[in-house]
């Protein structure tokens, strides 16, 4: 097994916007609210944090500027993918040359690749990479499922570490344990599924529910490794109407309008996402209450 990159829960951050750019004062309190309150890990600039719609300088920059401010506390990890290989491979040396601990490249969409294609394209940017490398497959939202039997392939790769899962399909969970858990970290990339993944041997989430309650997901985690299964599995059920809140529009959508409620952030997402409808706000603010959360 190549070395853990993290254990537990990392935070796939919302980024901070005005109208004009990034808000890094507010970046700043958010990072260390994360911190005071146990989080893993971080990853800067991942899908959450609408990395499709950041400049090129405005990615680089958000990961520089969170590596700075947590100062080795944590393992921050970058998101470097897009569906442009040759961008992915700039992204990732950046990154790696900024000191993030490790990478998330997630499957290129729209123009998605074949299983072929795919090795192509993450052995190309493992090979560029002086960090761990975690592939990021989601299918629901890039078109493009990472199967099983290339991943196993892919784990072959020294510098390929780790996966975050968000298939939401436990066969192929299953699968993907059985055919190269043993060579790589598998973390989940659905909030509602964690403990049923660490249960088959996961390391822990890359969440977005973690933006809003860090302690509660972290102490998931913990219950977990302690021996206490039945306390993370009451804990999973407990924030499972939050995490149907942040999902219920097109993510980050919901986690914004709840990181801002919560004071860090204005309210501000990048075209084409759009402000979330009132109804499902109001849903959102009473789950977040329930766990009490100030807003």
């Amino acid at each position: 097994m190549k070395q853990t990159i993290f254990k537990g829960f990392a935070t796939a951050m919302v980024t901070p916007m005005t109208s004009t750019g990034v808000d890094y004062d507010a970046l700043a309190r958010f990072i260390d609210f994360q911190l005071e309150n146990g989080i893993n890990a971080l990853v800067a600039v991942g899908t959450t944090g609408e990395s499709a719609t950041l400049t090129p300088e405005e990615r680089k920059a958000v990961i520089r500027f969170t590596v700075d401010r947590v100062k080795g506390r944590v393992p921050v990890i970058a998101g470097t993918g897009t569906n442009n290989t040759e961008h992915v491979l700039d992204y990732t040396k950046s990154a790696c040359d900024d000191g993030a601990d490790a990478v998330l490249v997630v499957t290129p969409y729209y123009n998605k690749a074949t299983q072929k294609g795919l090795i192509a394209h993450y052995t190309a940017v493992a090979d560029v990479s002086d960090k761990p490398v975690i592939l990021y497959n989601v299918p629901s939202r890039t078109g493009c499922n990472l199967l099983p039997d290339t991943v196993s392939i892919l784990a072959d790769h020294p510098r390929i570490a780790a996966i975050k899962e968000a298939s939401g399909n436990m066969s192929q969970v299953v699968d993907l344990f059985h055919k190269c858990g043993d060579r790589i970290d598998v973390y989940s990339g659905e909030d509602g599924l964690v403990v049923p993944m660490l249960a088959m041997g996961g390391m822990g989430c890359i969440s977005v529910m973690s933006n809003v309650v860090p302690r509660l997901s972290v102490a998931m985690s913990d219950k977990f490794f302690a021996g206490d299964i039945a306390g993370a599995a009451q804990l999973q059920c407990q924030l499972l109407p939050l995490v149907n809140c942040l999902f219920c529009e097109v993510n980050p959508i919901p986690a914004k309008a709840a990181v801002a409620a919560m004071g860090f952030c204005q309210e501000h997402l990048r075209l084409p996402l759009a402000p979330m409808e009132d109804a499902n706000r109001a849903r959102l603010y009473t789950e977040i209450k329930k766990l009490g959360v100030q807003l």
